[in-house]
């Protein structure tokens, strides 16, 4: 389980679009978001630096 602080989330739309950047590289990944705390919890085989560029590229910026 990673957990990540994502910038700049804002709406069901920014969830997605994180969710779809995990889930192309790794299909089986499981992604939960909280809005409220900016916070990204992943099930994934992907490493920590992976995940951080994927949702980097998304547009979201990780901390």
């Amino acid at each position: 389980m990673l957990s990540l602080k994502v910038s700049g989330m804002t709406c069901g739309g920014c969830i997605n679009a994180v969710t779809r950047a995990i889930q192309a590289e790794d299909p089986q990944a499981k992604v939960q978001a909280d809005l409220a705390s900016q916070t990204v919890t992943l099930e994934t085989t992907l490493s920590p630096a992976q995940a951080s560029q994927l949702i980097t590229d998304a547009g979201f910026p990780v901390a």
